[in-house]
């Protein structure tokens, strides 16, 4: 059952008239992810992917993240019924005392046709040992842990993921 859309303010767009089949699009939104001190992403070069009731989930250039961080994640991969088998990345510190975060990111090595140019991306999860940026907002991830999508100020939900919207 699809509910009630939130009201959309000024600046906001509304998750809920995003397509399904979602769509790829280019943004000049600036995108930084850091940990600490350390900038593991910034880029002015995102892919965004909308889809009905998730906030964008952002598609980053391998050439615009410290890829010597990134580390295959060895077994776990997952299928999406749109862009096709997905492969994961566990984020590697370089010394000091960070600690490695596990499935921080996927891509998609293979994608289906109608997303080719999700090839090689990475998407992150905005995980709370991160700081994920669009412009200058920090993001605050989709609820429910599974999807990766980036909440911030200009969209207005609700937004999938929560107990009870397995259905939408």
């Amino acid at each position: 059952m699809r509910p009630t859309p939130d009201p959309v303010g000024p600046g906001q767009e509304s998750v809920w008239d995003y397509p399904r089949p979602p769509r790829l699009e280019p943004t000049p939104r600036r995108i930084r992810i850091q940990r600490g001190d350390v900038v593991l992403v910034d880029t002015v070069r995102a892919l965004r992917l909308l889809e009905t009731s998730h906030p964008p989930t952002y598609y980053l250039p391998p050439d615009d993240i410290d890829m010597a961080r990134m580390h295959r994640a060895a077994g776990r991969s997952s299928f999406c019924e749109w862009k096709g088998q997905a492969h994961y990345y566990d984020l590697r510190p370089d010394g000091g005392d960070a600690i490695a975060l596990d499935g921080v990111a996927w891509a998609y090595a293979n994608p289906v046709a109608r997303f080719a140019a999700l090839k090689d991306h990475l998407a992150f999860y905005p995980h709370e040992a991160l700081t994920c940026l669009v412009d200058d907002e920090i993001a605050r991830p989709q609820p429910g842990g599974f999807y990766g999508g980036w909440i911030t100020s200009d969209l207005a939900g609700p937004f999938k993921g929560s107990p009870g919207t397995m259905g939408w």
